[in-house]
Parts: structure tokens; sequence; C-alpha cells
């Protein structure tokens, strides 16, 4: 966070515009004041990020106005000012909450030196009030397997992570594309500082600007405050752009100019911030498709893919799932404190045998179940994890514990709408890209064309379904 608003506080006028003048040399706006009615009336028009006060003023003490400041909502950080000898009111102004004591005289240096430690203080404190609202990391959440696929991904995210270039990772729903950037902040130079994330699907079209890069006081309904946006919470970090293909265009374009330059203005404002992060991105789709069909910008893509990192399913990690399916049964037992010893023979083997469409995430919410289901005798058997059986070779088979009572079966409805059969003339099964295809569109048929009920129903967000449904009209396919 920069200081972009200062009021001034002093009943000597030589020094009030000597420090307004250094200060708007900077491009900071200054308010001066010669006593505390002054300073009432500017508080009253707008918020300050900083206030030089001065202990002693023609009409009151500059120790009790100090108190009356910190009890306002929108408060600034206010360093005292007061001559030389004054000790023990220095040390009450800070047990009152002031945030630094400047012994008068002083110098344009002593006054930048207030500025840098100001905007530090606040880049903290912005970001730690920005956490308080975010889900915890969960102290689990490291990268765990042994296969040669995951080992080839943590080499390459340990070497990444000591440069600052961009990284774009890509991978399917579920695989930890979040997981491989917080272990790419963990491991660079910037750990120190803060990891801040944006799901660019989550949010409207509208808002998603105003989250990225801020907004000013009165810029659109709402915005009755200044607010820093994640580019300036991240400073000196890492911010870490999930569904990046979710973007709308004109957003792009002004990420873009970030990427370029590491600068921005907030939404409704004209100071130019300067922004030193590290940006990693993330996405499900393969992006040059969506370059070929004018959906993402090409400049942006290549400004994204410095360093590509794939990130494998769990299918092409042979040897993971067992030492996953441990790590997370463990983690869960704790959770929820089940006397479980562990799981049978025969649970691993479905376990190791199931294709994990869902990938990670599918494995552990099955896991999470299984340990809440576990029976009297401590283990955790096959039939408690739940596993969905492979599909059947007849046409108006579902597979077990599919969703057969709320939707048609994938097959049967994916042939009355058009779509591949779910097995091929040959006897051989289908992909899983036309498995989902047959599944969307059965339950796009179910709800009677509702692609906002389809959306609850599948449980992906409305913009994932619509891009889904434009891949398939593009294939040629009549969807309503």
């Amino acid at each position: 966070m920069s200081v972009e608003k200062v009021i001034m506080v002093a009943q000597e006028e030589f020094l009030r515009k000597q420090v307004a003048q250094y200060l708007r040399k900077k491009r900071i706006d200054v308010a001066e004041c010669g006593n505390i009615q002054e300073a009432h009336d500017f508080l009253g028009k707008g918020n300050f990020d900083l206030m030089l006060l001065d202990e002693s003023l023609p009409d009151g003490s500059g120790a009790e106005f100090l108190v009356e400041v910190n009890l306002r909502p929108a408060k600034p950080m206010v360093v005292m000012m007061g001559a030389e000898g004054s000790v023990d009111i220095a040390v009450q102004c800070m047990r009152d909450g002031a945030f630094d004591y400047l012994i008068k005289p002083f110098s344009n240096e002593q006054v930048e030196i207030i500025l840098h430690k100001t905007e530090q203080f606040a880049q903290v404190l912005n970001v730690n009030q920005f956490l308080t609202h975010q889900e915890r990391e969960d102290p689990g959440s490291e990268i765990l397997g042994d296969s040669e696929p995951t080992k080839k991904m943590c080499k390459l995210i340990r070497r990444v992570a000591q440069t600052d270039a961009t990284v774009l990772i890509q991978g399917e729903n579920g695989t930890g594309k979040e997981l491989v950037a917080r272990a790419m902040h963990r491991n660079s130079t910037r750990k120190a500082g803060p990891f801040i994330m944006l799901n660019c699907a989550a949010l409207p079209e509208n808002l998603v600007e105003s989250e990225l890069f801020g907004h000013e006081k009165g810029s659109f309904t709402g915005a009755t405050n200044k607010r820093e946006g994640r580019f300036e919470l991240a400073h000196g970090g890492t911010i870490f752009l999930d569904e990046i293909s979710e973007m709308s265009l004109p957003i792009q374009s002004k990420l873009l100019r970030v990427l370029q330059f590491r600068e921005f203005e907030r939404v409704g404002g004209n100071r130019t911030i300067k922004v030193d992060v590290r940006v990693v991105a993330a996405t499900n789709r393969k992006l040059e498709q969506s370059v070929d069909k004018k959906e993402f910008r090409e400049d942006l893509y290549f400004r994204l893919n410095v360093v590509p990192v794939h990130v494998p399913p769990l299918r092409e990690r042979d040897g993971d799932v067992a030492l996953l399916a441990e790590a997370f049964s463990q983690r869960y037992i704790r959770k929820h404190g089940m006397p479980i010893k562990g799981l049978t023979p025969e649970s691993m083997e479905a376990l190791k045998s199931h294709d994990w469409p869902g990938n990670i995430r599918e494995l552990q919410n099955v896991i999470e179940r299984a340990v809440i289901l576990c029976g009297e005798d401590g283990y955790i058997h096959p039939e408690q994890l739940g596993l969905t059986a492979p599909p059947q070779t007849g046409a108006g088979d579902a597979p077990t514990g599919s969703i057969k009572d709320s939707v048609p079966t994938p097959q049967s409805a994916a042939t009355e709408s058009g779509a591949p059969a779910g097995i091929v003339s040959n006897g051989a099964p289908t992909t899983l890209a036309e498995l989902e295809q047959q599944h969307i569109l059965a339950t796009l048929a179910q709800c009677e064309g509702n692609r906002t009920r389809t959306a609850e129903v599948l449980e992906i967000n409305i913009r994932t379904l619509r891009n889904k449904l434009n891949e398939y009209k593009a294939q040629g396919m009549a969807i309503d």
C-alpha cells in the first residue's frame, strides 16, 4: 500500500509548508491544518492514510486529539510531532495509539523513513485483514507422491520457484493446482511475502476488476471507501490467479499491462500504482484452443506461459493413490476423532483400480466419507468407499452409485440428444471427455434446458457450463 493522502496538523506555518512541499513532490496529496478545528473539517470530508500531528496546538492538545482520532471507524495512522525533552508525553502518545514520534526539527529524510514504515505496516495490516476472511491453508496440504510424474513435477517446481518468471499451471479439475502454486511460493525468495489468490470464475465479471486492482471512493455504487486490490495486497509476494481462462477480454487487456509494466490504476482512479509481484496463473482448459476461438488474448497467453507446469491427473500417478489414501485417512481420523485402525487390503485394491475422474479432490472426499461411515470393527471396507463401478456394455445400464434416480443415464440421454453413444461399435469404452460430454448433456436434458439448474446439479460454475456447451456447438452439435 502506498501513502496517497496526508493531513498535516501543526501550528508553525513554516513547518507545514516545508513538509507539504516535500510530500507534493512525491505526488502525495496534503491537507494543511493550523489547528484542531481545521483538522476536524478535513477529516469530515474524506479519509487520510497518514496524519502528522503536533503536540501543542492553539485550540487544544494534540495528545487528546490523538485519542479522538483513534476512535474513528476509518482512521489514519498518526505520527506525533514534539519538542526534544518531552519523553513522558511521547511515551503516553505511543500508548494511546500513535504509530511513531518525530522530534522537531526533523529532516526530509526522516519524513521519508516515516512514509516507508507506514507503507510497510499498512501492507501487513491489510494482508492480515484479507487473510482472516479466506480459508486457511490446510497444514497437511503439501504435494505427496512417489510416482515418476510427481517427482518430475516437484523437481520443476523447485527449479522454477527460485526465479521471478511468470508461471502457467495447467491440469484437470481436482489435481491440486493451488497446491503447486503454494509450493512454488514457499520455495521462492518471496516466501516471507504474502500469497494472495483470486478465483476468476467465482466472481461476477463486473467485480473482477475491482478485486484485482482495487477502487477509489465513489467510483461506483457501493464504493464508500478506497479499497486496495489483490495486486496491491500481493506486493512483495505472489499472486495466484486461478481459472484464468474465465477472465473476460476487457480484464485480460488490463492484466496484460500489469504483466508488462507491473503498474495499474484503481477503478475510478488516475494514480499509477507500481507493484512488485510474481504472477502464477492456473487453468483446467487448453488455452491454445481458447486463443484459436478468440476467447483468450494471444499476447496474454504468451506472457503467462513463460514457464508451463503440467499437473498430471491421478490416474497417471501410479503408486500415489495408496500414499495419498493413507495420508488422507490419518488426517480425517484426527479431524473427526474416529477410532479407526485403517483400510483393509480389499479397500486399498479398490482405490488403486478406480479411474479417479475427479482426481485428488475425489479421493479426499471418498476417504473422508469412508472415515465417517466406518463400521464397528474399526476398518474401512470397500462398500464404505462408495466408489462408482465402471460403465457396463448394456446401453441402458448405469454405473453403481450413479445419479440414475435423478437424471437419465449418460448413455441413453446423450444418445437421445445426438451425442456419441457410451460404447463404440468395437466394444471399447469411451474416453473421459466423451463421458463428461454425455453426462452434461444428459443433465441438461433432465433439467429441460435450464442451464442455471444444470450447473447447480453438476456442482459447477455457470460460466464453466456455458463454455462446455459452446465447445460442443463448435463440434457441430445442436444445443438449444
